[in-house]
């Protein structure tokens, strides 16, 4: 069962590079440095949404399990979950090194 639950990350890894890669010579074609910016802004919040979307995909296949819908099933509820888990874990970390990059550049000496 491990295997299909790395298969399934990696793919998902796949889609979301292929994505970003998708988005991003579009964005930044009419912008110069400043757009770099607005990039990686769109991409993150692209990435927040996405996140807050497999969080509430996730309770809402938790909810109909709990109420017993009949098309509700417990392995789906719990890979659910576990994406869900996963996508965040993966969101803090990337939150976290973003805090230790602005740390490191603001103590800096000038």
């Amino acid at each position: 069962m491990s295997q299909i639950d790395v298969n399934s990350v990696l793919s998902q890894l796949r889609a979301m590079g292929a994505q970003a890669s998708g988005t991003m010579p579009a964005v930044s074609t009419p912008g110069a440095s400043s757009g770099l910016g607005s990039d990686f802004g769109t991409l993150f919040k692209q990435s927040l949404g996405a996140v807050a979307a497999q969080q509430s995909d996730a309770q809402a296949q938790v909810n109909a399990f709990e109420r017993g819908d009949p098309g509700a099933d417990i392995v789906k509820t719990s890979i659910a979950g576990q994406k869900a888990d996963l996508a965040f874990r993966g969101l803090v970390e990337v939150r976290n090194k973003l805090v230790d990059a602005y740390t490191t550049i603001m103590n800096m000496p000038v």
